[in-house]
């Protein structure tokens, strides 16, 4: 008999864990949401505090009996879903229906929250555990009352007049905005001739590129010269004088220093990913999650990356110190 139970969202991450936590330790998977609103009108009620109804999502409703069906022979419930807004909701979700079934009578459960999945972050997190977090369980209710709350009625629109089957919500709503916005943008901009004048040059054997910045006493901003005839007489009035030779009348040498980017934060990887990569946002965040969850190195499974849907830039100890 196990006497402590861990859940997970992922089954990757819960054989890797188990390992790490060793025998005593039986840990499962919640698949991800257990729970979900009703599909049908009336899952939220904006007449009564916003009241929200719920039911058991069907295809994972088998995930949930294994839970259950452990739970009975388990001395502790370690609730382990992921470090975010949704892992706690799941937690709290999971929570409700085993309290709902009487399983957790007389059972101490714990919320237990690890940024990467190393051994030592594991048993960290399993040796301190907290409470679960109110104020994200709260938003994630709320943004969820949201989307259903426009999308139940915004939704049926788009199938009318574009195609079934798009959704329309918190997110989508405010995106539009910010495509009418930047087209009208686009539409009011009014185009400007402007031209530079650049030479090509060589010292010792060393080719660079030289632009004009004065011109008879005057700087050169980038509507000085506005027209293609007003060019070719400045260049040809520079090669006159120049007469193939430029003179350097002053140098200057600056120390540069550069620094290192930071850590990857969830947009920064998804922008870097398809600038080098040419990766999508969903191939991006699939692989990352595979990286969390471990990845098999010579016979040992090994989280290679911390949380990867994070605004924080902070560095896990360990990896520091290694």
């Amino acid at each position: 008999m196990s006497k402590h139970l861990v859940i997970v969202e992922s089954p990757a991450k819960a054989k890797t864990i188990e390992k790490y936590l060793g025998k005593d330790f039986q840990v499962l998977a919640s698949y991800g949401h257990v729970r979900d609103l009703v599909p049908k009108e009336g899952a939220v009620d904006p007449e009564h505090d916003f009241a929200m109804k719920y039911e058991v999502i069907e295809r994972n409703q088998r995930h949930v009996l294994a839970i259950s069906k452990a739970l009975k022979t388990s001395d502790t419930l370690y609730l382990a879903t992921d470090p975010d807004r949704e892992g706690e909701a799941i937690s709290w979700h999971l929570y409700e229906l085993l309290n709902e079934k009487k399983l957790l009578k007389d059972k101490p459960v714990h919320r237990v929250v690890f940024h990467e999945i190393t051994k030592k972050a594991v048993t960290d997190a399993i040796a301190h555990p907290e409470q679960l977090a109110i104020n994200l369980i709260n938003a994630q209710q709320a943004r969820r009352a949201l989307d259903y709350l426009v999308g139940f009625n915004l939704s049926p629109l788009l199938w009318k007049k574009i195609r079934r089957g798009l959704s329309a919500g918190r997110v989508q709503s405010p995106a539009l905005r910010l495509i009418v916005e930047r087209e009208l943008e686009i539409e009011a901009f009014i185009s400007r001739e402007y031209w530079s004048v650049d030479a090509a040059l060589t010292a010792d054997e060393q080719a660079f590129k030289a632009k004009l910045i004065q011109f008879n006493g005057e700087k050169i901003s980038q509507f000085s010269i506005t027209d293609e005839d007003n060019a070719q007489q400045t260049k040809q009035i520079l090669l006159d004088a120049a007469d193939g030779q430029l003179l350097v009348s002053k140098l200057e040498k600056k120390q540069q220093k550069r620094h290192p980017a930071p850590p990857f934060i969830t947009s920064t990887l998804q922008q870097e990913a398809a600038r080098k990569l040419g990766f999508t946002t969903k191939r991006t965040m699939m692989v990352a999650q595979q990286l969390y969850e471990g990845i098999d190195i010579g016979g040992e499974t090994e989280g290679l990356i911390s949380y990867m849907r994070t605004d924080s830039v902070n560095l896990s100890e360990e990896a520091v110190q290694d």
